[in-house]
């Protein structure tokens, strides 16, 4: 992928202007890729959905077999490198063809589990010797992995992990003890990336084989969705692991753990994509073929409004995410030129963009979510039914926002690593913050007159950052050091910043689009860039509104805030019914999502 780019930092977006001319959009995905993505499509739909009741029945070696399947066409291989066994294409393609299995139900969870988290930590921390030994294998699927970092005390706070590695007599092994809970692919896994304490207090990664004594299994799970998806504790009892399967350095395991996570979030809103994106062709579908009072239920406006919301929350999703995945090349291309070694130049890159990820983790679980709620409505009494699909992809879906790091943790880290990025010096907040302010005091600057394309709603943009900037500094200076205990406010601070990324990342792309095909082409597109912009103002607005009234009880200051917040959520009227029909209208003659 050849396109020239301009990187801003992680969390520069804030700050700073992004020509649309420096954005990947889906639309440039070439032959190569595209035919990588239909491999993973025609994958799930020949082989994994007629499976999907065996599957949630867990009939033995179904998933397994799967897997192998999957990793003989090449699925695993996508951007490991050409030394293990890869195909070495770039962080964008393997998050296209993760989007491409996300429609499979519980597949894509143990496809996932496998190519990210279990992965990755090898290719990236591991001894060349490790290396050599396991990624051929794991990219080929003779082996599948899981990783085991949970505990029944410790979820959100992985390190107080309290399993333990202790160095036997001989100085050969390290004797593990402890048990790990919701691993996913358990039951199959072949390689297990286990975390525990060495020495009581340093968190550590091993590498640890099934074949590994002391290492045993329990049940597997009843799970409310996913049910396809082995789900077991993994339990060690003086499980004897050779010191060369230490992973990384002693003490150093939350730097794997943590780095590993910010690509397992985006790669999770791929998945989460491509399985919006195969619920919205169901709707559709459904829509024509329904008839009510003798007509398709596709004629109504209720459900037209419907067909199109789905379609606008997914459209701006996929705007986002391959705008952040290209981001995250982009710089790994720049720490590679630098001359940082490849293990540290993809997850250099992702620890930069570590912001966007966990924006991308809940747009992605939260959109997924709204698409098969009304996908379920759009089916009225047959979308209760377990006779139709509608079934499972609601209950397969609600684990997105779970998975990962809980939304609420996810959104308040978006706050937090942003806000220490400023208090670093990474990105100077307080300076665009403090000239916010002073604009409030000041008669407002109508400017000259601009041209071009989207003048109004670029000028929305950058308000709406403004707004984030009134909002988020006001806070940092009321609570200082104790604002990481306002999780209401840094909650709806992230809120505004999700909102004005998938804003921007959608209008963007419309932009570039309309650059490289024209107005008319894209004309759907822009009512999908515009319905999105225009739904954000009013949401920005509350979670400010709501959050200024959380900083005060009412005097001079608080009320300057909200009429700074007024000023920088103020926009025309846009007929949003009227967009929405047009892209209804374009869904319902192809019946199919073609967005």
């Amino acid at each position: 992928m050849n396109v020239e780019h301009k990187t801003l930092k992680g969390g520069e977006f804030i700050i700073k202007e992004t020509e649309a001319a420096e954005i990947f959009i889906p639309e440039e995905f070439d032959e190569e890729q595209r035919m990588m993505s239909e491999t993973g499509h025609q994958f799930i739909a020949a082989e994994v959905t007629p499976l999907l009741d065996r599957l949630d029945n867990h009939e033995e070696g179904l998933m397994e077999g799967l897997m192998k399947q999957a990793g003989e066409l090449g699925l695993f291989a996508v951007s490991l490198p050409a030394a293990y066994g890869g195909f070495d294409r770039d962080f964008n393609t393997s998050l296209l063809v993760t989007e491409s299995v996300g429609g499979g139900h519980s597949f894509p969870v143990a496809f996932a589990a496998h190519t990210g988290i279990g992965i990755l930590p090898i290719l990236y921390f591991g001894t060349e010797e490790q290396k050599n030994k396991y990624l051929p294998k794991l990219a080929a699927g003779e082996w599948i992995a899981a990783y085991c970092l949970t505990e029944p005390g410790s979820g959100s706070d992985a390190l107080a992990a309290k399993t333990k590695a202790v160095l036997d007599t001989s100085g050969e092994n390290y004797i593990l003890n402890g048990q790990k809970m919701w691993i996913t692919n358990a039951g199959f896994a072949d390689v297990f990336i286990v975390f525990a304490q060495v020495d009581g207090d340093k968190f550590t990664g091993f590498i640890v084989e099934r074949t590994a004594p002391g290492l045993s299994l329990g049940n597997e799970e009843h799970k409310m969705g996913i049910k396809g998806s082995s789900t077991r504790q993994v339990f060690f009892t003086d499980c004897k692991v050779p010191k060369k399967n230490v992973l990384g350095e002693i003490g150093k395991g939350h730097l794997i753990a943590f780095n590993i996570l910010n690509l397992g979030r985006i790669k999770l809103g791929a998945a989460t994509l491509g399985a919006a994106k195969k619920v919205a062709n169901l709707s559709v579908k459904y829509a024509n073929e329904r008839a009510q009072f003798k007509l398709p239920i596709s004629k109504f406006g209720a459900i037209r409004h419907k067909l199109a919301e789905q379609a606008v929350r997914i459209f701006a999703m996929e705007s986002a995410l391959y705008r952040c995945g290209n981001d995250i090349y982009q710089k790994e291309q720049e720490l590679l030129a630098e001359g940082k070694p490849f293990s540290e130049a993809l997850l250099g890159a992702a620890k930069e963009f570590a912001a966007e990820c966990a924006i991308l983790k809940v747009e992605g679980s939260e959109v997924l979510d709204y698409v098969v709620d009304e996908g379920v409505q759009i089916y009225g009494g047959y979308g209760f039914s377990a006779d139709y699909p509608m079934d499972r992809a609601y209950r397969d879906s609600r684990i997105n926002r779970i998975f990962e790091g809980t939304n609420e943790i996810n959104r308040m880290l978006i706050v937090d690593m942003v806000l220490k990025k400023a208090l670093k010096g990474e990105l100077d907040l307080m300076g665009p913050a403090k000239a916010v302010q002073d604009e409030l005091l000041s008669i407002p600057d109508f400017g000259e007159e601009e041209e071009g394309l989207f003048i109004a709603e670029k000028k929305i943009i950058r308000n709406l950052k403004k707004a984030i900037l009134l909002v988020a500094g006001t806070a940092v200076q009321k609570f200082m050091m104790t604002l990481e205990k306002e999780q209401e406010i840094l909650m709806n601070i992230a809120d505004m910043i999700i909102r004005t990324y998938v804003a921007e990342s959608t209008l963007l792309r419309v932009e570039k689009l309309i650059g490289q095909k024209g107005e008319e082409a894209a004309a759907r597109q822009a009512d999908m860039a515009c319905v999105t912009l225009y739904e954000a103002l009013d949401k920005i607005y509350l979670a400010g509104k709501e959050a200024i009234g959380a900083m005060g009880e009412g005097g001079d200051e608080q009320k300057l805030l909200f009429i700074g917040l007024k000023r920088f959520t103020k926009a025309e009227f846009y007929n949003t019914k009227e967009a929405r029909r047009r892209i209804a209208g374009t869904l319902i003659q192809a019946n199919q999502y073609v967005y």
